[in-house]
């Protein structure tokens, strides 16, 4: 192949259908012949321990990313990924914090990772500081469901009802199927 850059791109596009419209056998088959061909492509084994903890594999997903790490100790995606669903499972916040502390030195204007940030200080506990963080993260990404939905529970734990009730409703008219709006209410039993 005169391009095998090009040939790794081709394997990621073909994965994402894969993953979109067959099985998950089907995806982690093409997955490990896709990085057998292209051991070094980091973009390959980071989208694949992306789909492992999709799958619920979150040992797989860990192990895929620590080694990218290893290779690449500033890959900001795995670092932020890592970090955010440690957080996120409410596992190892400490650690959580420092990988989520290193993708935000490394790309401080990430609406992703300024959220992550603020989930991690929300799991910690640290309110106002997660609601900073998480309102810097919306104003860089207004329509993002996801951020919307934590800074919406981040503001309802701190007691400001009224100002998540608004994030959550503002959120829905961007987003009127976000399942990840309406998760949120259901679990805070919150109507709006």
């Amino acid at each position: 192949i005169a391009n095998p850059n090009r040939a790794a791109d081709l394997y990621i596009a073909e994965t994402q259908i894969v993953q979109d419209y067959g099985s998950a056998a089907a995806a982690i088959a093409l997955y490990e012949t896709a990085i057998a061909a292209y051991p070094s492509n980091l973009d390959l084994r980071y989208n694949r321990g992306l789909f492992l903890v999709d799958q619920g594999d979150f040992a797989g997903m860990e192990q895929a990313l620590l080694e990218i790490l290893e290779e690449d100790p500033d890959h900001v995606d795995s670092l932020n990924a890592l970090g955010y669903t440690l957080a996120d499972r409410n596992e190892r916040l400490d650690e959580a914090y420092e990988y989520i502390a290193r993708a935000l030195q490394l790309r401080p204007e990430s609406a992703a990772i300024l959220d992550s940030m603020g989930w991690v200080l929300y799991r910690q506990g640290d309110l106002e500081k997660a609601a900073d963080y998480l309102r810097r993260a919306l104003a860089l990404s207004a329509q993002d469901d996801e951020i919307a939905s934590h800074l919406g529970e981040v503001l309802w734990m701190s007691g400001d009802r009224d100002a998540a009730r608004s994030v959550w409703a503002e959120s829905l008219d961007h987003n009127p199927d976000s399942e990840k709006i309406r998760n949120v209410l259901q679990r805070l039993q919150v109507d709006l």
